[in-house]
């Protein structure tokens, strides 16, 4: 029955988290010019790994706040994000506005935050 598979999958919840990008001004603009314009294959593979209706918030101090949704847990999205070729050529772009990922790649540079309130 439709209403018994409904309600065997996994609810969508939003997963918010905290990153650090360089707080260069040119390193910025550059960043969020590659946000402007992803490459089709990095968002197919996101909302193939999870990430939907996937947002970024950047303040001039280099600190990032995004948010997604997710049938998934973060750390399952982003193991997830691992097995897609796409991600290394997109993490290896991105390395240069990290300063914390000079050992690390920016996706593990991850904090997540615990949701507090959703007002629906």
């Amino acid at each position: 029955r439709l209403d018994s598979m409904a309600s065997s999958a996994a609810p969508r919840h939003r997963i918010g988290f905290l990153l650090k990008i360089s707080d260069d001004p040119e390193l910025q603009r550059e960043y969020k010019e590659y946000h402007k314009n992803v490459w089709p294959e990095m968002h197919a593979a996101l909302n193939r790994q999870g990430w939907h209706d996937y947002s970024l918030f950047l303040k001039k101090d280099g600190t990032l706040f995004g948010v997604f949704e997710s049938d998934r847990t973060l750390e399952e999205c982003i193991k997830g994000m691992e097995t897609e070729p796409i991600n290394a050529t997109w993490q290896a772009a991105m390395q240069k506005f990290f300063p914390a990922a000079d050992k690390l790649r920016p996706d593990e540079t991850i904090v997540q935050l615990e949701e507090v309130m959703h007002l629906a």
